[in-house]
């Protein structure tokens, strides 16, 4: 198995090839959601790799999936820590030197990838975000809690199949520190500010974890190129309940960015 390692953390990764990519200097990488993993992207990172004819990257961040279980008690600052302290081993160790990289990022994922894009932009060619938090929504709490009674309740069970013995660990880190008094005020709204790359923010209509006041102040907050999309009849997952449509989005704005 193809593992990244770190001196004090193993991190799982899987390289997606496609058959004559149009270009080996832009890579697509995937960041995956709060209690995300590789298997939980189904076939979306394989499908845009195919129709943007771009090889991409997707890994496991610590504390999830095949990746080593988490070292130390998450703080509130753990988003900016995955950003600027893990994502640029697995950029700097799997990612060749001269190639550009298109960040791919679904919730956390999505916070992550603004917040790279930000502050260590030089490799980023554009950046895409789907139901990226910028602040903490009381919607966002509310919609945690009855995450909380399904898990106590063993609804969530299959979280197990990709996270095994880590998984109640993982879920309480996401849950309890959303809900901690020292994530109350969280926002990343002046630390964004610096994405100099194109970036498309995308979100449902009915997420259950925030509202379109995250799109609206994405777009007042980066100063470069940005599109937002409100994406109707759906949820916190865009890219697996409306697939075609977000691929196909993706892929116009690349070919807008391109021109």
């Amino acid at each position: 198995m193809p593992y990244l390692n770190l001196p004090s953390v193993q991190l799982y990764y899987e390289s997606i090839r496609v058959d004559h990519p149009r270009t080996e200097k832009t890579i697509l990488i995937f960041l995956h959601e709060a209690l995300g993993s590789i298997g939980q992207w189904r076939n979306f990172p394989t499908l845009l790799c195919q129709e943007l004819q771009l090889n991409g990257l997707v890994y496991e961040r610590e504390g999830h999936g095949r990746s080593s279980g988490f070292q130390e008690t998450r703080t509130a600052n753990y988003l900016h820590e995955y950003a600027l302290n893990e994502l640029p081993h697995i950029i700097e160790n799997l990612i060749g030197v001269d190639q550009q990289i298109i960040l791919i990022g679904h919730s956390d994922g999505g916070s992550i990838a603004l917040l790279y894009a930000a502050h260590l932009p030089k490799k980023v060619a554009a950046t895409i975000t789907m139901a990226a938090h910028v602040i903490n929504e009381p919607e966002t709490i509310a919609g945690i809690q009855p995450a909380v009674e399904a898990y106590n309740s063993g609804k969530l069970e299959g979280l197990k199949k990709f996270h095994g013995d880590k998984t109640e660990n993982l879920f309480f880190a996401w849950a309890n520190t959303w809900k901690s008094a020292d994530f109350k005020d969280w926002n990343i709204c002046q630390d964004i500010s610096g994405i100099k790359s194109p970036l498309l923010a995308l979100q449902g209509s009915k997420d259950q974890y925030g509202t379109i006041k995250q799109l609206q102040l994405i777009e007042e907050s980066v100063n470069g190129t940005v599109e937002t999309q409100l994406l109707d009849a759906c949820g916190h997952h865009p890219h697996l309940e409306k697939m075609e449509l977000v691929i196909g989005e993706i892929k116009r704005f690349l070919e807008g960015v391109e021109k």
